[in-house]
């Protein structure tokens, strides 16, 4: 599969998830629901990156999976130790149950792959899921969250995420 083709995949299994046709809408998440989502993303790309390090060869890609395991373990101490503060706990809803879906089918396609393909695919991925969860937070959750710690933890948490994004867009170009 052409790397278009693989990242394209990887964007619509994504945005499906997120679909406005859907009965629930993201945008009308509460904070505590909110927060799931983003545990949730933080986690699915952690073992995305966990892949890639059992696979991957490349340095780039082994140096990428690093830091996405080094930034996402941080966020979520923040996050958790943030709803330890507030003495609340995170809930489950309908896009975290679609994100854990998803990325059980992402992870086995990819765990077949190996070499350049594996590459391609993970950085792909990486690219195609950064966009579509930046965009929900950036669109969709950081306007509707009430709290303002949990708030400036998103805004925190974005800014981050908007550069892995745009090291995942480079890495795709790299690979070509």
């Amino acid at each position: 599969m052409k790397l278009a083709s693989l990242l394209a995949t990887a964007g619509a299994v994504l945005l499906l998830s997120f679909s406005p046709a859907q009965a629930d809408n993201p945008a009308e998440l509460n904070d505590l629901q909110i927060a799931h989502v983003a545990y949730v993303a933080d986690n699915i790309d952690i073992r995305y990156a966990h892949l890639a390090l059992a696979l991957s060869e490349d340095p780039a890609i082994r140096e990428f999976a690093k830091t996405m395991i080094r930034d996402h373990t941080a966020v979520n101490e923040q996050a958790l130790a943030l709803l330890a503060k507030l003495n609340a706990q995170p809930q489950d809803n309908f896009l975290s149950q679609a994100l854990q879906k998803n990325s059980i089918v992402i992870i086995d396609e990819m765990s077949q792959l190996r070499g350049k393909a594996f590459d391609q695919r993970y950085a792909a991925n990486e690219l195609a899921y950064h966009k579509a969860v930046n965009d929900l937070v950036e669109n969709a959750f950081i306007p509707n969250i009430e709290n303002g710690e949990v708030k400036v933890l998103f805004v925190a948490g974005l800014e981050i995420f908007k550069v892995h994004e745009g090291h995942a867009a480079m890495m795709v170009e790299k690979l070509k």
